[in-house]
């Protein structure tokens, strides 16, 4: 009998060793695979790859950004940020750098969707989002107003999206007008898309500058109007509205 136990807590010990063995093997194996994520910023695209190679990860240019600090064709960020500890082949994603924003913006107001596609390429942009809202004063595919505005600077990304006229919506529905002062004009136009009413041709107006506090005030000082925020609009909020109705806003240059 003591045999036969003795004999038993001799194979215990023997699988406890093997188990904590396996353990230790398996703990080496996994954390031998990974490697930490070096800082590629400031390097160009072919010295990331070479420096990649070295510690088994995988990369890719998944956006481009305009930066007055980082030359053109230098890597601006990463995902994931240097330090990190991945398993290898993981794929890091970069950002490279356009240098200063060199191209100006055109103005593609009043242009056909299908041209201003075209001018946006030309001139070595990309074309973001395209939406389409009712409107009553221009062809269909008429482009209405962009993003970034024409002449934009300090554009962070070489991407134009743009704002399309789409024939009006037929409706006898009227509803109350929203508040769309304040809120920036592609949100408006998008609110106003939404709600089945056509927007009128867009009116710029420079807006005033706040008048800095005296000294002895104790009232904050009022922060400027961003440009592209509406600044006032035509019916008022609270009117009643249908799709016949002309909505009017006065956007700030």
């Amino acid at each position: 009998m003591i045999r036969a136990f003795k004999f038993l807590l001799v194979l215990l010990t023997l699988a406890i060793l093997a188990m904590v063995s396996a353990i230790t093997t398996m703990h080496f194996a996994i954390h031998g695979a990974e490697v930490t994520v070096p800082d590629f910023k400031g390097l160009t695209v072919t010295e990331a790859t070479n420096k990649a190679a070295t510690t088994g990860l995988n990369l890719s240019v998944d956006n481009h950004f305009y930066s007055a600090e980082m030359p053109i064709g230098r890597i601006l960020s990463q995902s994931p940020v240097p330090g990190t500890r991945v398993r290898r082949e993981w794929h890091v994603r970069l950002t490279e750098s356009l240098g200063p924003q060199r191209v100006a913006i055109p103005n593609l107001s009043g242009t056909d969707q299908r041209l201003a596609s075209i001018q946006i390429r030309r001139l070595g942009l990309q074309l973001g989002a395209i939406a389409e809202m009712p409107y009553a004063y221009a062809p269909p595919g008429t482009v209405i107003a962009q993003n970034p505005a024409p002449d934009a600077e300090g554009v962070s990304r070489p991407t134009i999206s743009l704002l399309v006229a789409a024939p009006p919506v037929e409706t006898s529905a009227g509803l109350v007008m929203p508040d769309l002062v304040g809120q920036m004009f592609p949100a408006a136009a998008a609110a106003i898309s939404h709600a089945g009413l056509t927007l009128a041709p867009v009116k710029d107006e420079t807006a005033a500058v706040p008048a800095i506090p005296d000294t002895t005030s104790n009232q904050p000082p009022q922060a400027p109007i961003a440009p592209g925020t509406v600044m006032s609009q035509n019916p008022a909020p609270g009117h009643r509205v249908d799709a016949s109705t002309p909505i009017e806003l006065t956007v700030a240059r």
